[in-house]
């Protein structure tokens, strides 16, 4: 059978199961990253594993999302990840120097390699023809502790690019294009793998802003072919070696095929709160401005900060608007103050924010009361700015510049002819904020500080569940909705009851309150779960006594989550069922030891209405083994244990 390029890389990492559609899976990972929001949590699931040293051929711990130091929890959580970074022989990258994902692709990813991260974004690295998968801390630990990662075997979606760009659109503008056709679930149960004659029209660092956002699909990853133009810069990163060719065979098999002509694309914006809400920047003209904000994993390398650099020569940000630029990595700073553009920046009047993700995690310039943001962030979910009432805007580096100087959001074809940038034959070497592992590392021991707890563990799933119904919610609620993220609450990430106090808070400001005395179900609509892979959206409500969540569908990414905290995910068999369930109402779950079965049927009795529904377990025979060991955890060092003997 003729292959695409992910049926290639699985075939060379199977480790077992067959890669057939839905078919469990297991790989070998080469592989992880981690970043500090979640890491802590990872290193404290390592911990408990009792394993002496990874079995990844590389993982790296960075530190790029709670970099602010207003009191001394950030500061202990960097210092227990580094001492667990030197304890098990990962790579650690300290604070300031860059965000996790950019600096991946400039120093670690390989073409036709895989690597599992404790980020949602890590498919990031498919821009360079690496299997790059988000994932849950615990997976990752694992994967850290066993080589291994287990997953349902997906679609392959291929999203077929012809032509070329116009003036003024970017791939930002691309994915979102592709957001507006396919929706924020519209990759759920799929790998996306691009192909055709316009891919050649996307630079690497292009293709990872493609697949960075293929998490906004709901995809499992996005992948690009790994051609000439990987080579190039693979060599401009001195890492030339690391290049091999990737592609699909010729008629290759793919589960469904959309094509897309690159020439149609126009400068888009997703308007709140979704990234899927999309118009076009024309439509939209003349939007007052407050803030603008460049950066994030997604749009933050040195072509996207060179071309919004030579925007802004000798011109003036308005001045009604703060513009802040958040650069990917230290290599890129560094060659911005070395070339003159850090200089034009900053003259233009920008803001120059520390190489860290920033204000895309809400880690400060929250956008004052009633402001409009222009980002060119990946995500504008409702609170996510650490501003509720602001409105945030996911436009393109080219469209953010030329805002920032009318005041208002503007088609950036309006100021003439597009500029154009020079990708440097060699970037400069920056590794002054890399630690890497030691060789002598023999009764090394962590470091703890006051601000961490263990994280809880659930006991053995109970044959009867009752409890009510303490929330109930609509269609793509996401993470940061279950577990808000802003600078005032990711100092706690290492402390689950602190942060248990703030769970759904931007839904309802007293559900930690219903929790106390009638913690037990949650009620979602579609899509349940979208967005991060913190799996503290698990861990919090496990912590507050949430045994069950019933949902229309479940996010990738969170659904496993909840297996891993043993929470158990039901979906309605039939949508309709989701209106029988409401706050407050008395629930039970009965014989679930026996029930649990692979795609089995769970009734769910609404004591309160006298009434009964099915719901439905999408799950094969190693989610129910977690779920009645109590959780992921539980069950991988027992069997570690056997292992042993």
């Amino acid at each position: 059978m003729k292959k695409n390029i992910t049926q290639k890389i699985l075939e060379d990492h199977l480790v077992s199961g067959k890669l057939e559609k839905n078919n469990e899976i297991e790989i070998k990972i080469d592989q992880t990253l981690t970043q500090d929001s979640t890491g802590t949590m990872v290193y404290l699931q390592l911990e408990a594993m009792n394993i002496d040293s990874i079995k990844t051929d590389l993982s790296v711990a960075y530190i790029d999302h709670n970099t602010l130091q207003t009191g001394f929890e950030n500061a202990d959580d960097h210092e227990f990840i580094k001492s667990a970074a030197f304890k098990y022989g990962l790579v650690f990258s300290k604070p300031g120097n860059g965000i996790c994902h950019q600096l991946h692709l400039e120093n670690f990813g390989k073409p036709g390699g895989t690597l599992l991260g404790s980020d949602s974004h890590t498919p990031t690295n498919g821009g360079l023809g690496m299997l790059s998968i988000g994932a849950g801390g615990l997976d990752v630990a694992v994967a850290m502790g066993t080589g291994i990662y287990r997953l349902k075997m997906p679609e392959i979606m291929n999203i077929k690019l012809k032509g070329d760009l116009n003036p003024w659109v970017s791939s930002k503008d691309v994915i979102l294009h592709i957001l507006d056709i396919l929706t924020v679930n519209g990759g759920l149960g799929k790998i996306i793998e691009y192909s055709g004659k316009g891919i050649k029209a996307l630079s690497v660092t292009d293709r990872a802003t493609i697949t960075n956002m293929g998490a906004e699909l709901g995809a499992t990853t996005s992948i690009f072919p790994s051609d000439e133009l990987t080579y190039k810069y693979l060599k401009s990163q001195g890492r030339k070696k690391d290049w091999i060719e990737l592609k699909a065979d010729d008629k290759a098999y793919y589960d469904s095929t959309i094509e897309i002509n690159l020439s149609d694309v126009v400068p888009l914006v997703a308007k709140p709160h979704s990234p899927d809400n999309i118009a076009t920047v024309n439509s939209l003209d003349g939007l007052k401005v407050d803030q603008v904000a460049i950066g994030s994993c997604t749009n933050s390398s040195y072509s996207d900060l060179m071309k919004v650099a030579k925007i802004l020569k000798n011109k003036k940000v308005h001045p009604d608007v703060s513009l802040c630029i958040s650069p990917g990595s230290s290599k890129i700073l560094k060659m911005l103050a070395e070339n003159g553009a850090l200089a034009d920046l900053i003259e233009s009047g920008a803001r120059i924010l520390e190489c860290a993700c920033g204000p895309c995690i809400g880690m400060g310039q929250a956008p004052k009361n009633n402001g409009v943001s222009l980002r060119t962030f990946n995500r504008n979910f409702y609170g996510r700015s650490g501003t509720k009432s602001a409105d945030i805007y996911l436009v393109s580096p080219e469209t953010a510049a030329v805002s920032s100087l009318e005041g208002k959001l503007v088609n950036p074809e309006s100021i003439g002819e597009a500029v154009k940038i020079n990708e440097p034959k060699i970037y400069k070497e920056c590794k002054s904020l890399f630690i890497y592992p030691i060789e002598n590392r023999k009764n090394l021991e962590v470091v703890m500080g006051p601000n961490i707890k263990t994280f809880p563990l659930k006991d053995k799933l109970q044959d009867n569940i009752e409890g009510k119904i303490v929330l109930k919610v609509g269609d793509d609620i996401t993470t940061d909705h279950i577990m808000p993220s802003n600078a005032s609450l990711l100092p706690y990430r290492s402390n689950i009851p602190y942060l248990s106090k703030y769970a759904f808070s931007t839904i309802d400001e007293n559900f930690w309150e219903k929790c106390q005395d009638n913690g037990g179900f949650i009620v979602g609509g579609e899509n349940y779960g979208q967005g991060s892979s913190r799996e503290h959206a698990a861990l919090v409500p496990l912590y507050l006594g949430i045994k069950a969540i019933f949902a229309k569908s479940f996010a990738r990414i969170h659904k496993a989550n909840l297996i891993n905290a043993g929470i158990l995910p039901l979906e309605f068999i039939e949508n309709e069922d989701y209106k029988d369930l409401e706050f407050d109402d008395k629930i039970l779950l009965l014989n679930l030891k026996n029930e649990l079965t692979e795609n089995g049927i769970i009734e769910i009795t609404n004591k309160t209405k006298n009434k009964k529904i099915k719901g439905k377990f999408n799950g094969n025979s190693r989610d129910i083994q977690i779920l009645k060991s109590g959780g992921y955890l539980n069950w991988i060092n027992k069997k570690l244990e056997a292992d042993k003997e």
